[in-house]
């Protein structure tokens, strides 16, 4: 599929847009496992998850509409690739289906009648049941990323969305990576695939899709140097 302008019968949301939180789960931003990836800084997921939820209150008052990704990660959802690479780095299953681990971070649950999309030991939500389906059905051209992790599930499922013909936008202060500096990654996904990289106050940018935005509410591209305290490599 690609993306597509509104049709008849489809029921089109605010400027053809539509907020992804991806992974903002307990396991990801809140418990034992976030806290061995970010042992020097255990705010850091915290923060990403507060300004979340900014960017989720400010969708809904601007009738964008919000999609929730959630991962699932219970053993018999891996494929043996999967189970292999655990094996070998040592590590234990993730979000397990019903588990305080799997919930959403506080403040960010979704609300009545927002759609929640499952993926099952996967990092991309369009190999998730319904994801894209749902895109088209809600004339959905522009994609706009919160959560976890940049380097991750947020760069697979945006790099997807990219291959597809969506417009893809990356809210930097409501994500963060896992592997690479956070400049590096989201470098990577503004050269390669042409992301647009807001913040989440700038709801008059990014709600609006790629070119249609007014070009004083933009805000200026930070520099890797006024990023270092929020710039690291993760350990995990």
């Amino acid at each position: 599929m690609s993306a597509e302008r509104p049709s008849a019968g489809r029921t089109p949301t605010a400027e053809g847009t539509a907020l992804v939180v991806v992974d903002l789960q307990n396991d990801f931003c809140a418990g034992p496992v976030a806290a061995a990836r970010y042992p020097g800084d255990p705010g850091r997921l915290a923060t990403v998850a507060e300004r979340t939820a900014r960017a989720v209150d400010a969708a809904r008052a601007a009738g964008v509409e919000v999609l929730h990704v959630r991962f699932l990660g219970d053993p018999h959802h891996q494929g043996p690739s999967w189970r292999r690479r655990d094996a070998l780095l040592g590590k234990r299953p993730k979000c397990l289906e019903g588990s305080w681990g799997a919930e959403f971070a506080d403040a960010l649950a979704p609300a009545p009648g927002e759609r929640v999309f499952t993926k099952r030991a996967c990092f991309d939500a369009f190999l998730g049941d319904g994801f894209e389906t749902h895109l088209a059905h809600r004339a959905v051209r522009h994609l706009v990323f919160a959560g976890l992790f940049t380097d991750v599930c947020v760069d697979s499922t945006a790099r997807t969305a990219f291959q597809k013909g969506f417009h893809v936008t990356v809210l930097e202060d409501c994500t963060a990576a896992l592997h690479l500096p956070d400049e590096q990654i989201l470098g990577f996904m503004s050269r390669l695939y042409g992301a647009r990289v807001t913040t989440h106050d700038h709801v008059d940018t990014w709600s609006r899709l790629p070119g249609n935005e007014d070009p004083c509410s933009a805000p200026p591209r930070r520099t890797a140097s006024s990023r270092t305290a929020g710039s690291r490599t993760a350990s995990g």
